[in-house]
């Protein structure tokens, strides 16, 4: 029966989560986008970084040297497999650093929230001398110091986001902890890892999903702004905002460069988005609009 009723509370938010046609949308590009990250090596029609100079600013359609759906940029390389690859680094930067960031969060809000005193007297100091820095500024700063590199994105953005979660957990964790539930399991001699893991986590686990999805959209668009300034991942791995900077100086001659580049990251991040905003509709029925 538990199980039954397990069973039935997961279609109802499924049936909930999808019933905007946003949210559908949403699905379909963000599972075309995952698909493409995770399968590069056989969709992408060429390498990454292979090249032609005599091919170079190639319209759509076909050339001398083949076919070439989106063109070719200013060194003769395929758009269409570079905006491939280039999902892969916005994706992984995008999704490990919400992990992570999110897990960081999750722990020192809940310490915060939960112990209270000088714990939580530390952890919100530090909350508050963070939020006192640019987030953009912050992000620039941090990867100028450490150069530009995969993990160093992805470090940075676990730095500079944990406490957005910190932050929630806590508050979510101080309006819990004297509840009646929570009180009882310490009378019946429950553990504090015991009524964190079983009372409190769970009450934390759909804000914090709604903020990780809005924060991923965020993550991938900056990550996108920090490879256009020249500090995302070093050439030649391809990321969707260096091929924007790439095709900033063809913009007349060569639209296809960049722009193809922006309607990915566009779609990605709209994507996201979508299926943010129906997670916070169906993780909070009162907040139910009609789609």
């Amino acid at each position: 029966m538990e199980a039954r009723a397990d069973r039935g509370r997961a279609g109802e938010l499924f049936r909930r989560l999808f019933k905007k046609r946003s949210a559908r949308l949403g699905l379909v590009i963000l599972v075309a986008a995952v698909g493409a990250a995770l399968f590069a090596p056989w969709l992408a029609p060429y390498s990454f970084d292979q090249g032609e100079l005599l091919q170079r600013l190639q319209p759509p359609g076909r050339t001398d040297s083949g076919f070439h759906l989106l063109g070719t940029d200013q060194l003769g390389r395929d758009i269409l497999s570079r905006l491939i690859y280039g999902s892969r680094v916005s994706l992984l930067v995008g999704s490990v650093s919400v992990i992570l960031g999110g897990l960081v969060g999750l722990l020192l809000g809940l310490a915060a929230g939960y112990f209270g005193r000088r714990i939580d007297t530390i952890v919100m100091r530090v909350v508050d001398v963070q939020m006192a820095f640019p987030y953009v500024l912050l992000a620039l700063a941090m990867v100028a110091l450490l150069g530009p590199s995969l993990l160093n994105l992805i470090f940075v953005f676990t730095v500079t986001e944990w406490f957005v979660y910190a932050r929630v957990v806590r508050a979510t964790t101080l309006s819990l902890r004297h509840g009646e539930f929570v009180l009882a399991a310490q009378a019946l001699g429950g553990s504090h890892l015991r009524i964190l893991t079983r009372h409190i986590v769970p009450n934390v686990v759909s804000p914090l999903t709604v903020i990780a999805s809005f924060e991923m959209a965020k993550i991938i668009s900056t990550e996108a702004a920090l490879s256009f300034l020249g500090l995302g991942v070093p050439p030649p791995t391809p990321s969707w905002g260096s091929m924007l900077a790439d095709g900033r100086e063809y913009l007349q001659d060569a639209w296809w460069v960049a722009v193809f580049a922006g309607v990915a990251l566009m779609l990605t991040v709209l994507a996201i988005n979508f299926l943010g905003d129906a997670a916070r509709d169906a993780l909070d029925p009162k907040m139910e609009r009609p789609g």
